[in-house]
């Protein structure tokens, strides 16, 4: 009997070794640590992974801010330049119309007259047209004396000469004008033909 009793105070005392063991406060500071250790990196390599997500996620959206802020300049500029062409076309077609009153004004002037406050009166008004246009920005093509340039001249005629260079501009019939860098109207000419030179 005392064997098999000291069988049983073994495996009773193996029995609550076992409970103490899990239940004791050694056991769960083992347990906890041995448990947090690989989790913990696994934890900390989780949320540096995360980091590093939501890192490039920035990026990519700062990216895409700085993109959709240079497509909303670009387009700005755009519209601004669209309106400016659009009001100088717009002006450049008034302008045109005003150009035979220039024209009928420079005849005027041409012709000897003696009323001299007349004269003085129509002068008068040519100067103000003509500052008028310039504050525009249109103003008149140089001709007479010049070299003949197809871009800005309409030669109406050749003329034989030994006068003057060969292609040079002779005689200005009716001014050309431009507005702005944009050509109205070409300047209407005679054209000096030099066969000695």
């Amino acid at each position: 009997m005392g064997k098999s009793n000291g069988k049983s105070d073994v495996e009773k005392a193996g029995l609550d070794l076992e409970h103490e063991l899990p239940s004791g406060d050694g056991g769960e500071v083992v347990s906890e640590a041995a448990s947090r250790g690989p989790s913990a990196a696994v934890d900390q390599s989780a949320a540096e992974t995360e980091l590093q997500k939501l890192k490039s996620e920035r990026e990519a959206l700062l990216d895409r801010l700085a993109r959709a802020q240079a497509e909303f300049e670009n387009a700005r500029r755009r519209a601004a330049k669209e309106q400016q062409e659009y009001r100088d076309f717009a002006t450049s077609d008034a302008i045109k119309s005003l150009l035979p009153v220039i024209d009928s004004f420079e005849r005027a002037l041409q012709v000897k007259s003696e009323g001299s406050e007349f004269r003085n009166g129509i002068e008068l008004i040519y100067k103000q047209l003509q500052d008028a246009l310039a504050k525009l920005g249109v103003h008149a093509i140089a001709a007479k004396g010049e070299p003949f340039d197809p871009r800005y001249h309409e030669a109406i005629e050749m003329v034989e000469t030994t006068d003057v260079p060969d292609h040079a501009v002779l005689d200005e019939l009716q001014r050309g004008y431009k507005f702005k860098d944009r050509l109205l109207r070409p300047a209407m000419v005679r054209v000096a033909k030099n066969p000695g030179k």
